[in-house]
């Protein structure tokens, strides 16, 4: 007897590449980092956003770390062998050069000369303060090092670089002058200094910085224990350094915080009235209620602190919160609370970005991650609501229905509002004391689609990072995304809305070189956004695939370059559908060959049944035909000989 088992088109196709453990960041740069462990893989998902509930997906094909390198998929740029713990990337498309900052070193790689020996800065932690970390119980490996974990363009010569100096952070410039040839690379040590506030003591605390017009701005820990957070400035051309922070007397300021990123927008053509908006996690209470609320949060660039009130603190703060949620039955919504990343994708209009956040749950119960994307319309729109307000320590915030003074609270010192305030130090006393006492705005954000856009529950890992490209396929533009996990892998993933108020763009935003840069405990590697040769040799694979980067061209799965000349290129983003796309190919014309693998048991003994289709999203079915007999029946038991088939094509 034999059996036989089949696999249907899926539309939800998906890809998965296996790696080391990693995870994102960036803005459009394309480099992946994460401080303390290895690096792991890559998985393509296709997702409906708008359908009910929570749509879950499995990948469609995996590939091992092997087969990637032997594919050329993935190179290893600098490997464990230099002592790693990739702590930050900073990418310079422009010279052609990248910059890593790990434990005790900074490596600069030459971009146009992968295979170019990287050259490194040595800048270990003294060893007095090695000593005094391990003395304080820290681990010696793990924390009691100068892990670089700022690494910032400062003007074309210099890099502004901070580590964590074995818990006594510490901050320097680099120069980085010269030819290729005659380059100089070297750490000035005449401009060493404190790092406090500037970078985090622990090695893998969650934090964020961005340097703007020659000021750091930074969201981090101040302290060795890792509790006093705040977003601070600092730096600045002289002599016009002026350090500000949040207020530390006022828990609803901001209360164990866990920053996340940080970025100037523009909010008008005004360049006074230029904001930084930052995003961050946080402890709330709530009466005697305490849970974690996600934040979106913005200062003044200009702001220079009150005169009486507010010294040396902002006065243009105020926060907002991000609402990750997806809708339920009789109102009750599945919450994910705990933002994890943020990645800016830019538009037309560098003022208003689109906003793609990762979230995650906070319950120990149900563990599931998501990705909400927002509008800086709807951001603006609730820093432009009512103010929240709370009696007391014990009350909840509500809406704030008193007089508000003038300026509004929060208005940058700008000629757009009022030409007679120049500096927020000429502020009023009430609008002072306002924003001291009600930097919450009431109105929380929702996401554009009212739901999240990618949902993953269910599975083993959380998402943590992301980042974002707009590709150019045939059937119009698609939002790829790059979704780091907490257990080694990255999913890439594109999300495809049925609706048809897509928004046309007229240009392609492109990476450079086509390459993602992902840095790990375990080293830095290179790897391509496609790999669509390993998809399959035929038609209908390419097509089920549904990656935006790749496309049948009459002869193989290759790379989608878009053309003014429409040649025989056969892509299908939306549906996925081979019987449309590849109604005249070989591989269609043939799907109803089944190819069988026959294997032979003793009676009444057992057998092991084993079906390898290359698509996870197979439905795989048994058949058993019996000795002597035509007629093949379904079925789920043991028999002593069967044939696993499957279209060649899924």
């Amino acid at each position: 007897m034999k059996t036989e088992s089949k696999q249907s088109p899926n539309a939800g196709d998906q890809l998965f590449l296996s790696g080391r453990k990693c995870s994102i960041k960036g803005t459009r740069n394309w480099v992946l980092s994460h401080p303390g462990v290895p690096l792991v893989g890559l998985i393509f998902l296709v997702t409906f956003p708008f359908g009910a509930g929570i749509k879950q997906t499995v990948p469609r094909v995996k590939f091992s770390h092997k087969e990637l390198l032997q594919a050329g998929s993935i190179s290893l740029l600098v490997g464990p062998a230099d002592g790693l713990h990739s702590q930050s990337l900073l990418l310079d498309e422009e010279r052609a050069r990248l910059l890593l900052g790990a434990r005790d070193h900074i490596y600069l790689l030459d971009l146009d000369n992968l295979a170019k020996a990287p050259r490194k800065i040595h800048w270990p932690a003294s060893r007095e303060r090695v000593e005094t970390c391990n003395q304080a119980g820290k681990n010696a490996n793990l924390e009691c090092a100068n892990f670089v974990r700022v690494l910032h363009n400062y003007n074309r010569t210099h890099v502004y670089a901070c580590g964590t100096g074995a818990f006594h952070p510490t901050c320097a410039f680099i120069e980085i002058t010269g030819h290729r040839e005659d380059e100089v690379f070297q750490l000035l040590l005449n401009t060493v200094e404190s790092g406090r506030s500037r970078c985090p003591f622990d090695p893998l605390q969650p934090f964020t910085s961005v340097l703007s017009d020659k000021y750091l701005y930074a969201g981090t820990s101040s302290n060795f224990l890792g509790k006093d957070t705040a977003f601070t400035r600092s730096l600045g051309p002289p002599p016009d350094q002026h350090y500000i922070r949040t207020d530390i007397s006022e828990d609803y300021w901001i209360n164990d915080a866990k920053f996340i990123y940080a970025h100037p927008i523009a909010d008008t053509f005004n360049p006074d009235d230029d904001k930084i908006y930052f995003f961050f996690r946080e402890v709330s209470w709530e009466g005697n209620d305490k849970s974690i609320v996600s934040r979106v949060a913005r200062v003044c660039k200009n702001d220079m602190g009150g005169l009486r009130s507010l010294t040396n603190k902002w006065t243009t703060f105020l926060k907002a919160r991000l609402v990750c949620s997806i809708p339920g039955p009789d109102g009750v919504d599945t919450h994910f609370d705990e933002l994890q990343d943020i990645f800016l994708l830019p538009t037309r209009d560098d003022k208003n970005p689109r906003v793609y956040a990762v979230f995650t749950t906070s319950s120990s119960i149900f563990r599931g991650s998501a990705v909400c994307i927002y509008s800086m319309a709807d951001i603006r729109a609730a820093f432009n609501g009512p103010y929240a307000h709370k009696e007391g320590p014990d009350h909840r915030w509500v809406e704030y229905e008193g007089r508000i003074p003038y300026p509004r609270p929060g208005t940058c010192p700008s000629k757009t509002y009022d030409p007679r305030i120049k500096t927020t130090k000429e502020f009023p006393d009430e609008v002072v004391s306002f924003i001291r006492f009600h930097p919450l705005m009431h109105r929380s954000v929702h996401p554009l689609t009212g739901r999240p856009v990618f949902t993953h529950v269910r599975v083993d890992y959380t998402l943590t990072h992301i980042v974002v490209d707009k590709v150019l396929a045939d059937d119009g533009h698609y939002e790829v995304m790059f979704l780091g996990t907490d257990v080694g892998s990255v999913l890439k993933v594109v999300s495809i809305t049925q609706e048809t108020t897509e928004e046309v763009i007229l240009e392609e935003l492109q990476v450079f070189q086509q390459h993602l840069y992902v840095g790990s405990r375990e080293g830095l590697t290179q790897v391509s956004l496609s790999r669509c040769h390993l998809y399959g040799q035929a038609c209908a694979e390419c097509c089920l695939a549904r990656d935006p980067y790749c496309a049948w061209d009459g002869h193989s799965c290759s790379r989608y370059i878009p053309a003014s000349k429409r040649r025989a290129r056969r892509q299908d983003i939306k549906h996925g559908d081979p019987a449309m796309q590849c109604w005249d190919t070989e591989d269609i014309i043939g799907r109803g060959q089944i190819e069988e693998k026959v294997l032979y048991g003793i009676q009444n003994n057992s057998t092991f049944l084993e079906c390898n289709p290359k698509s996870q999203q197979a439905q795989i079915r048994w058949y058993i035909q019996r000795s002597g007999s035509e007629h093949r029946e379904e079925v789920s038991y043991l028999i002593n000989q069967y044939t696993c088939s499957h279209w060649n094509h899924q």
